[in-house]
Parts: structure tokens; C-alpha cells; sequence
């Protein structure tokens, strides 16, 4: 087999569970195929530009340190939200970018994120190719939204599915266990700025021992503060304890977020989103004035996106399966490419990688289809449900140590 030279890989956006098995499935999968060396951007492309990068053979030393990545939440390498500028307004920094590679002697660049990480990918492979530079660029997903288009499915969302199902099972445990005589509201608040994915999941907390929320709140739907009272109020007398479901992102027929209501909503990041929270002790704060009982809010923020401890095999298997993909796609010649997840049969469930143009996926969202919410807009259907389900099977358990999760942890000492 002829030399290879040597690969890149970064990591973008919000931390995930597994976001680590797709790192774990690049490095293994690159070594396999004869990559010299496998560098990994620190802090992602903004890292990078920085010229901080590690070779990730100083920081993997065994297949057992591979298991350990894969079990790892949130991003080992660092992660950024950095929005590279349009090739027009910058291209001093893009020769920056390129002149690092080149230096590295870098064949392929992966990228493993969402939305604003795939138009990462889409610029640098359209430079590329612009300039005549030869590096490959390839992006992995990732990203607990769900929101990324093409892909049946994203690593990242199955886990996290898992731990919200989980955790609102428990809150409705911990709601009744208060509600003798006395009328208690609870309302949960989950991410989702344009897609309310995971706050669907929540459903999935409907068992055999348990009802589930009463209410679930997308923000694909309008949101009517009036209705929504009005709903709330008649599940209040009809049973007392009622738990609700909100995604972050619902909006008013005005287009404002519920949680600007409070003042919230100011912090904008790099690519325009503002940043988004307290909708659910707003909510409860309303409710509370208008039906005088006691109220809560639970925002599961961060918990949500990183709880390896409740991550699913299939998910952390899947997002080791893109992770390996992306570099034999890159080792065959693709570029400007992103991996997707194919979902093959219902019954078992299977699926496999497959690639799709990054142009086509870069940008766009992936949101919950009209006909898996109810009519009334508030909860899904049995569809959302058989396609969520498959995809929080399984348990990868921690490695413990003291009665801890243990962790795989970057050496700062090994790094440029």
C-alpha cells in the first residue's frame, strides 16, 4: 500500500453524547487505511486558524483508549461556533486556512457538526476547487436538533431522545408524588430552536406505567398563549397534576420567541440565532398568575446534549459508522460531501452510510412534519413515535471507576 499523507479532523457546534464515537470512527478508520497521521483541530476551524491542532496518536494509544473516546460526551477536541466568512469578503483568511493545511501536508479535511458546520465544508471544498487546491473535505453530522437535511436521522439526536423520555418520565414521578389535593403544573423545557424534535420525544415517556406529558408544544406551530391557557386550565380541574412540554423556540403568530416575552433572547452568536431560554419560567410564571397553583419550570438545558450515561448503542454505533465513512469517502477521491445515515428496514432496524452533496444539505432544516403533530397542534402522532423509537435502543454503559463515569480527556501538553 502507497504512503498516505495525513488527515485533519474538527469537531463544531454543540456538543453531543456520541460526538466523540464519530472522532473515534474517523481515527480508526484512518489508521486502517493508512493515513500517516491523523491531526485534530483544537477548538475546531477557529482552532485551527490559530494553528492549534494535536496529533491524535499521542492522545489514542489503545483500542481500549477508542472505547473510551466512544463513551466520552461532548467534544474531546473543543468545539467552536466560528461562521466562516463568504470566500468575496475574506480570501486572505481562507489562504491563511490553506497554507496550514499545506504545511501539514494534508490530504482530507473532516468536519464533524451541523448546519453551520456543513457550510464550513461547503465553502472550503468550493475554494478549493476555485484555487485548484487539493485537499478533500467531507462533513460528518451531528447534532441533537435533528435538524439536518437529506439524513433519515442525526448522531447526537438518539441519545439525547433517550435521556429527555427518560427525565420526563422521572418528573411526572416526582409531580405526582406532590399532587394529593392539590393542583401542581410542571413545564418542561427542551431544545429546539426551529425544530422541535426532541421536544417530541418527550412522548416517548407514554409507557405502560406512565402517561406521559399532556401536552407537547413545537415550534413548528404557532404558538396561542390563550388556547394554551385555556387547555391548561381544563386539564387543572379534570386532574390536577399536569406536565407540559415545550420546545425552547415556540414562537407567537407575531414571530416573537414566548421566552423574549420575559426580556430574554438579547445574546446573538456568530451566525444571527439569538440565544434562547427561560420560555419555560415564563410559562410557569404566567400560569401561575392566571390560575393561582403552584407552578415550575425545568429547563433540561445542557443535561440534554451530553448524558453519555443514558446514550443509545444504536446511536453511538451510528455515529462511529459516519465517522469511518467520511474517511473512506475522502480516501477514494469524494469531496464536498457530507455523510448520511440511511435508514434500511423497520423491523429489525438497520441502516447504513451513504453521501450527499454538502450544497444540499448546507443551510437547510429539517423540521417535524405537519402530519406527525395532532390537529390541535399539541402532541404528535404514532408516526413521530415509530420513527423516534428505533433510534434510542440500546445502552453503551460507561466505563466506572469509583462509582463515576470516567472519561477520555485531551493532554493540553501534547498539543501545537
Amino acid at each position: 500500500m502507497s504512503t498516505k499523507r495525513n488527515i485533519i479532523v474538527g469537531q463544531s457546534g454543540g456538543p453531543t453524547a456520541v460526538i466523540n464515537s464519530s472522532l473515534a470512527g474517523v481515527y480508526k478508520t484512518a489508521k486502517e487505511r493508512g493515513f500517516h497521521k491523523v491531526y485534530g483541530m483544537v477548538h475546531g476551524v477557529q482552532g485551527l486558524l490559530d494553528e492549534q491542532y494535536v496529533d491524535l496518536a499521542t492522545q489514542i494509544h489503545s483500542d481500549m483508549d477508542i472505547e473510551l473516546l466512544k463513551r466520552t460526551p461532548s467534544a474531546f477536541l473543543g468545539s467552536c461556533r466560528f461562521k466562516m466568512p463568504e470566500i468575496h469578503d475574506n480570501p486572505d483568511l481562507y489562504e491563511k486556512l490553506f497554507g496550514i493545511l499545506d504545511k501539514l501536508e494534508i490530504e482530507a479535511f473532516i468536519y464533524i457538526g451541523g448546519n453551520d458546520s456543513m457550510d464550513t465544508i461547503k465553502k472550503l471544498a468550493d475554494y478549493a476547487v476555485l484555487k485548484g487546491h487539493s485537499q478533500k473535505f467531507l462533513g460528518v453530522p451531528k447534532t441533537i436538533d435533528n435538524d439536518l437535511a437529506v439524513t433519515d436521522h442525526t448522531p447526537g439526536f438518539g441519545s439525547a431522545a433517550k435521556y429527555i423520555a427518560a427525565s420526563t418520565k422521572e418528573v411526572i414521578r416526582d409531580a405526582l408524588g406532590l399532587s394529593y389535593n392539590k393542583e401542581n403544573i410542571t413545564i418542561l423545557e427542551i431544545m429546539g430552536r426551529n425544530a422541535g424534535w426532541l421536544t417530541g420525544a418527550t412522548a416517548l415517556a407514554k409507557t405502560e406505567e406512565c402517561d406521559g406529558p399532556d401536552l407537547i408544544y413545537l415550534p413548528e406551530i404557532t404558538f396561542d398563549m390563550d388556547k394554551f391557557v385555556k387547555k391548561v386550565k381544563e386539564l387543572v380541574e379534570k386532574q390536577k397534576n399536569v406536565v407540559v412540554a415545550v420546545s425552547e423556540g415556540i414562537k407567537l403568530a407575531d414571530g416573537r420567541y414566548v421566552c423574549e416575552l420575559s426580556g430574554g433572547g438579547d445574546y446573538v452568536d456568530a451566525f444571527g440565532h439569538k440565544q434562547l431560554q427561560g420560555t419555560a419560567a415564563y410559562l410557569a410564571g404566567f400560569l401561575a398568575g392566571k390560575l393561582g397553583c403552584k407552578t415550575r419550570g425545568i429547563e433540561f438545558s445542557t443535561l440534554q446534549r451530553s448524558a453519555s450515561h443514558m446514550a443509545s448503542r444504536t446511536d453511538i454505533n451510528e455515529a462511529f459508522m459516519v465517522g469511518g465513512a467520511a474517511v473512506k469517502a475522502v480516501d477514494e477521491g469524494d469531496t464536498g460531501k457530507m455523510v448520511i445515515i440511511e435508514r434500511v428496514s423497520e423491523d429489525p432496524y438497520t441502516s447504513t452510510a451513504g453521501l450527499f452533496d454538502v450544497h444540499r444539505i448546507a443551510n437547510a432544516e429539517k423540521v417535524v412534519p405537519r402530519e406527525w403533530v395532532n390537529k390541535d397542534g399539541n402532541y404528535v402522532t404514532e408516526e413521530f413515535l415509530s420513527y423516534v423509537k428505533p433510534l434510542i435502543q440500546g445502552d453503551y454503559p460507561p466505563f466506572m471507576v469509583n462509582g463515576l463515569p470516567q472519561h477520555l480527556v485531551l493532554k493540553r501538553g501534547n498539543r501545537k
